[in-house]
């Protein structure tokens, strides 16, 4: 097992990765003291799998664990979703001291910690993630967030669990279409911080496609370690964090003019980054053959490395400017500088961003 600590002072925690860990009682410990009241939150389709697993090992430190199961998808990501939280604690009459579980994907985690950072205005969370998009970026960091039909992620807190425990076991169960999509992740921390890793990745891609737990645990630690040392720094993406988002203001445009869960996270991504790349090959920071192994990683990962047919420029822009990253009315694009490293870029004139968006 493979311990990393995200240093916030007294805030900190730790995240644990490895193989069969659910059944490992001191990784809740120190977040779920015992005695306390806990709500493993769920969804229909990993709760069946995994839920009587956790619940077992919380009721061992002498919790009462009760489980709420919801709708699974992109698509419940909402203030509706958010709401059935808030109804389940109250009628339940749960106090300050419940402590939440998020045991699901980057849905279940975002929508969990906004519940947590609400409900009676903050109880503690945990984060399990089963997805591999969500183990490697979004159960790290306390960005919590739910959609709303204008924009993805527009309502929401900064909120940091108590712990995060990352079992690879899990992604034995996940669609290989999931898997893909959070590969999008993996290499979008190679590409913006660790040119060394991106290299890895390249040759080591069919490995972690064939589930190789020596290479999962790898390619997860580092992803962590990476999210956990710009979080340290950053907590609340007022500089350095914001390289974090590489590829996001493309994707989220896509994400919502198609229809959240249409397009996973990760797939709108992996566009968005092919479409940042250029960009940036047009404004001269990168070349033509770190473009081409960019999609070329991207492709052997089965990822799409373009938009929708029939998203226009138009469509892009309409989305993109209620990114969370514009700025007194600027669109700031996050933009690779090279095989390891990026740069938020203000400015980029119109024709260049339509030739990156059309290519």
């Amino acid at each position: 097992m493979e311990r990393i600590n995200v240093n916030l002072g007294d805030r900190s925690y730790p995240i644990s990765i490895g193989a069969e860990l659910f059944d490992n009682p001191a990784l809740f410990s120190s977040a779920i003291p015992a005695g306390r009241r806990v709500v493993v939150v769920s969804n229909e389709t990993v709760a069946p799998l995994y839920a009587e697993q956790i619940i077992g090992t919380i009721r061992s430190l002498q919790c009462e664990v009760a489980l709420l199961s919801l709708p699974d998808g992109e698509q419940y990501k909402t203030l509706d979703t958010f709401n059935q939280i808030m109804s389940f604690l109250l009628e339940g009459n749960y106090g300050r001291d419940v402590v939440l579980v998020a045991l699901g994907g980057g849905v279940i985690g975002d929508v969990v910690g906004f519940a947590a950072a609400c409900f009676q205005r903050g109880v503690d969370f945990v984060q399990v993630p089963t997805t591999l998009l969500a183990q490697v970026d979004s159960s790290v960091g306390g960005k919590t967030a739910v959609n709303h039909p204008m924009g993805k992620n527009m309502v929401g807190a900064f909120y940091q669990p108590k712990a995060v425990v990352i079992d690879n076991h899990c992604l034995g169960t996940l669609p290989a279409r999931e898997f893909a999509a959070g590969m999008a992740e993996v290499i979008k921390y190679g590409i913006i911080a660790d040119g060394d890793f991106f290299v890895w990745l390249e040759q080591n891609i069919e490995k972690l496609q064939a589930l190789d737990n020596d290479a999962l645990s790898y390619a997860i630690g580092r992803c962590c370690q990476i999210k956990a040392d710009v979080v340290a720094a950053d907590e609340k993406e007022s500089g350095v964090r914001a390289l974090l988002n590489l590829g996001h203001t493309f994707g989220h445009a896509i994400e919502a003019e198609m229809g959240y869960g249409n397009w996973l996270h990760g797939e709108a991504v992996a566009a968005g980054t092919v479409q940042a790349a250029r960009t940036a090959q047009l404004q001269g920071l990168i070349g033509p053959e770190e473009v081409d192994r960019i999609i070329r990683l991207l492709e052997k990962a089965n990822l799409p490395v373009h938009g929708p047919e029939g998203m226009d420029f138009d469509a892009y822009m309409k989305h993109m400017m209620r990114d969370k990253k514009v700025l007194s009315g600027q669109l700031r694009l996050i933009l690779p500088t090279g095989i390891g490293s990026a740069e938020v870029v203000a400015g980029v004139p119109e024709d260049v961003l339509r030739q990156a968006v059309q290519a």
